[in-house]
């Protein structure tokens, strides 16, 4: 899990984690799927507002029923995969399902990424046709045991606190994040000594934020490393986030 000299401060360094065995799901999951736990009363709505909030065209763009669902939070994706008898994927599960044991660094392996091909990333938010695609329209992307859209298309909700010192505390072998006041202690600790970019591009948090992973329609080629982790509150419904869910093996 991690990398090398690559990337950002905090998807450093590469070491070994060890995950117990557990399913993921093959694709994102659909506004179609999203809109059965709705009708069932136990979902909340998607932000229906999102692409004009991102100024990214109609919504139309973002809703057809096999493009992924978006302007849902991290509370949502939750409900949602109980709903359906799972959960959402630690970040360690996530990027053993992209990375399995050859640490590659995209889903599909060390190819440059290829948009007419490997993956939906690079487009220019607003212009014409730059929205998501349906789930598994990049069957050449697909990562190591079959999941395709791992790269690209929405960046996806982890269960995980986001935890920029992860890959330094005593848990990293096992993939294991610190509790949410040792995460605020290190968001603490990072402003004061004015590490702006420790955390990617976005601000230090301050608050315990939740980690996502993969990229998005928008993104740039540059970030889809499958180690590249960003960090977003909870409660935000985003137009590049989704997510899919997970489930332990026993």
């Amino acid at each position: 899990m991690g990398a090398d000299g690559v990337g950002e401060r905090d998807e450093q360094p590469a070491h070994p984690v060890t995950v117990a065995s557990f399913w993921l799901d093959k694709t994102e999951v659909t506004n179609q799927k999203y809109l059965e736990c709705v009708g069932a009363g136990v979902c909340q709505p998607y932000r229906d507002t999102v692409a004009r909030g991102f100024h990214a065209g109609p919504e139309a763009g973002f809703r057809s029923p096999e493009q992924p669902v978006v302007g849902v939070s991290w509370f949502d994706a939750g409900t949602y995969c109980a709903f359906r008898g799972k959960r959402l994927p630690r970040e360690a599960e996530w990027e053993r399902a992209a990375r399995a044991d050859d640490g590659r660094k995209y889903a599909w392996g060390n190819e440059t990424p290829d948009p007419a091909r490997l993956a939906c990333f690079g487009r220019k938010v607003g212009a014409k046709g730059a929205t998501t695609m349906p789930v598994g329209s990049y069957p050449d992307g697909r990562g190591p045991y079959g999941h395709v859209d791992l790269t690209g298309n929405v960046w996806e909700w982890t269960a995980d606190v986001y935890d920029p010192m992860a890959y330094e505390r005593a848990g990293r072998d096992r993939g294991e994040p610190g509790t949410c006041e040792q995460v605020l202690e290190s968001l603490a600790m990072l402003r004061k000594g004015k590490r702006q970019g420790y955390t990617g591009s976005n601000p230090i948090p301050t608050t315990c934020e939740r980690a996502l992973r993969g990229g998005a329609f928008n993104y740039p080629g540059g970030g889809l490393r499958a180690s590249n982790r960003v960090h977003h509150p909870p409660q935000w419904r985003m137009l590049v986030a989704g997510f899919r869910c997970a489930k332990n093996s026993d």
